[in-house]
């Protein structure tokens, strides 16, 4: 079984993007910056913000406190705990518009890094002035998605590599939250699973596909407020 998951809102309690704020002077942005901030481009935004911390003189150590410290989302610590134990029948790939570095300490931090096969996210850094750098991941042609990243083909690229390397998946399942995970879950056929948090946008969207094209939307819904609801789910799935 293949297990998709995002990030923000959905393995972490919190959009991170917010959460670093928090390592800003006054724990605030000031308003000429949050006044830059356009639809679909939530990413080039990201990097001024970025940039006016790094003039503030918020050093890599600060991010890393704030981004280490982010809670994981109610039942997120079990369903990490039922997949360790169970590793060898589902690989987890993470899919994020966040960023690798703030993925890669939350993860480390709360132990379960290394249940991820693969980690596709905004690529961000250090440079030589010491200033966290951030980046698009890709570019593409879908009219749903921010500018930098379409989750939708980044899942089908995978499928196709993983295909090549002859590995099949008998289902795919999908643990989502936000607009951008909409996209690739519907491409998911009726085998599969969409796990999108209980009123949330990618739950919303769900159901006005339901509303206006009923049966359009093929993979199976089960949305959920813990994420325990995910493993039982799961359970049940690995008894059959």
């Amino acid at each position: 079984y293949l297990l998709v998951f995002d990030f923000d809102e959905t393995i972490v309690d919190e959009n991170s993007d917010d959460s670093i704020v928090r390592a800003a002077p006054g724990q605030a942005l000031p308003e000429h910056i949050r006044q830059t901030f356009r639809e679909g481009f939530y990413n080039e935004y990201m990097q001024r913000v970025l940039a006016y911390m790094g003039d503030q003189g918020v050093k890599m150590g600060d991010f890393k406190n704030v981004y280490e410290n982010i809670p994981l989302s109610p039942g997120m610590p079990d369903l990490f705990q039922f997949l360790s134990k169970n590793h060898e029948l589902f690989e987890l790939i993470l899919i994020s518009d966040a960023n690798m570095f703030g993925i890669e300490c939350n993860l480390r931090a709360a132990g379960f890094y290394s249940l991820f096969r693969k980690i596709f996210s905004n690529p961000s850094g250090f440079d030589k002035r010491g200033y966290f750098t951030l980046g698009p991941y890709h570019s593409h042609k879908c009219l749903d998605c921010p500018a930098n990243m379409c989750k939708r083909k980044i899942l089908a690229e995978y499928l196709a590599e993983r295909a090549q390397e002859e590995v099949e998946f008998e289902r795919v399942f999908y643990v989502g939250d936000g607009a951008n995970d909409f996209c690739p879950s519907a491409t998911l056929t009726s085998a599969d699973v969409a796990f999108p948090r209980k009123g949330y946008p990618m739950h919303r969207m769900i159901q006005e596909m339901e509303k206006k094209q009923p049966g359009a939307f093929q993979a199976a819904v089960v949305p959920w407020e813990s994420a325990t609801e995910v493993a039982r789910y799961l359970q049940e799935v690995l008894k059959k």
